[in-house]
């Protein structure tokens, strides 16, 4: 790691808050991380209530789900200019609260058009809500000098699973979708601007030119997203098959099924947040290929797998094993270049592509031959993680931008810039 600091497109003035602050700082983004998660967490409870609401069929709810995804892919790629022209500060807060307030519109659709417009620009603010605080944590991360993005992507999961909770217990009292969903929004609005206050107000330096208002994924970034591609395709695979798989492959029960889908969260989300101590003990590279090869080894499982007993343990080493790549992913997209948020929106871009057509893919090919045959797929890309864990490697220096004179909380002495602790790669 150098000693000389490289020009990053996000500059804090000396004595600006977000050096001195870093701890701050990164309890913020956890917490902008968890409303996220909430609002996507409280969605997917009432997606039956929708289903029941419009009279929709299988094939018209799946034409309603894909748009959010679709949203999502097309608007990730203008989130730079929102970092660009407002500040990464501004940007997460007014992204975060329009994503908030976005999950009122699918329940006030009164039909499938509508209802898919709805879910198109739900999911849209969602896409570049993602970017941006993923810019943010990056960032942050560079100034702590430490791992922290897999924490960060923990900390989703978290609000995620309370979310879900507090949606699956209104389901249960019969509460209407309108009702929770409205509430919800208001609060989850309300709890992101205080949230958002802590983060450090990042701007773009006057030199720096803006980034075009629509761009594709940079070349640079494509190799770093298709290493998330893989991941993400096995976490697609494995939370929308998974118990379909336990019911028609190994013949559990419904309820045992349904608890796959819960326990595969929960192994996600512990490991995410316990992955930092193991990225920074292993590094970048070495955490990706011992994260595929547990994936690989739980893809076998599965595949090999008559019994619950042995499926269920497989889905969760698929879930241990792909937790952090992900969140390496984005770490690495942001030390790519002079526009982090350019880069992390391709690498996001190319990482969610593989969540819009994973269960296409695994429902054809199981259809063609069967649901074995498709979690072989899923193994075999779980593998590719393995070969293609040096891809990080790109981003073997991470920007560690100067600390002004005299905080020696971010610095060493004489005001240079410590030896960073970021993540290794080797």
């Amino acid at each position: 790691m150098t000693d000389t600091p490289t020009a990053g497109p996000l500059l804090d003035p000396p004595g600006a808050e977000g050096l001195r602050r870093p701890r701050r700082a990164r309890t913020s983004i956890a917490l902008v991380f968890a409303v996220h998660g909430a609002v996507g967490g409280t969605f997917v409870t009432r997606i039956p209530w929708l289903q029941e609401r419009l009279d929709l069929s299988p094939g018209q709810l799946g034409l309603a789900l894909v748009m959010p995804a679709i949203g999502s892919f097309l608007a990730m790629p203008l989130a730079g200019r929102f970092v660009h022209r407002y500040g990464g500060r501004a940007a997460v807060r007014g992204l975060l609260t329009v994503w908030c307030l976005a999950l009122v519109l699918p329940a006030l659709a009164p039909s499938l058009p509508l209802l898919c417009a709805a879910l198109f620009g739900y999911g849209a603010t969602a896409g570049m809500a993602d970017v941006v605080m993923n810019a943010q944590g990056v960032e942050i991360e560079q100034r702590l000098g430490r791992s922290i993005m897999s924490g960060l992507h923990g900390m989703w999961s978290v609000g995620g699973l309370l979310a879900s909770g507090v949606g699956i217990l209104a389901a249960h009292q019969d509460l209407d979708a309108r009702i929770q969903l409205i509430v919800t929004a208001l609060v989850l609005t309300a709890l992101a601007q205080p949230v958002c206050h802590g983060l450090p107000e990042l701007k773009a330096a006057e030199e720096a030119e803006a980034p075009p208002r629509f761009a594709l994924p940079p070349r640079s970034s494509l190799v770093i997203g298709l290493v998330g591609f893989c991941a993400v395709f096995a976490e697609g695979a494995s939370m929308d098959w998974s118990g379909v798989y336990l019911k028609d492959v190994t013949g559990s029960s419904a309820t045992l099924a349904a608890a796959s889908y819960t326990a595969f969260s929960l192994t996600m989300a512990v490991s995410r947040l316990a992955g930092d101590a193991a990225i920074r003990r292993l590094g970048a590279v070495r955490a990706t290929r011992l994260g595929g090869a547990v994936a690989t080894a739980g893809g076998l499982l599965v595949v090999a797998a008559d019994s619950p007993a042995l499926a269920i343990p497989g889905f969760a080493l698929i879930g241990i094993g792909i937790a952090v790549i992900v969140p390496l992913a984005f770490a690495a997209a942001g030390r790519l270049g002079t526009n982090s948020s350019q880069a992390i929106a391709g690498v996001a871009t190319v990482t969610y592509t593989s969540g819009l057509v994973a269960p296409a893919i695994i429902g054809a090919l199981a259809q063609a031959t069967s649901l074995t045959v498709s979690f072989a797929l899923v193994t075999a890309l779980a593998f590719a993680l393995v070969l293609s864990a040096g891809a990080l490697r790109i981003a073997g220096t991470a920007r560690v931008p100067a600390a002004p004179t005299g905080n020696t909380g971010a610095a060493g002495r004489g005001g240079r810039p410590a030896e960073s602790g970021a993540p290794r790669v080797l």
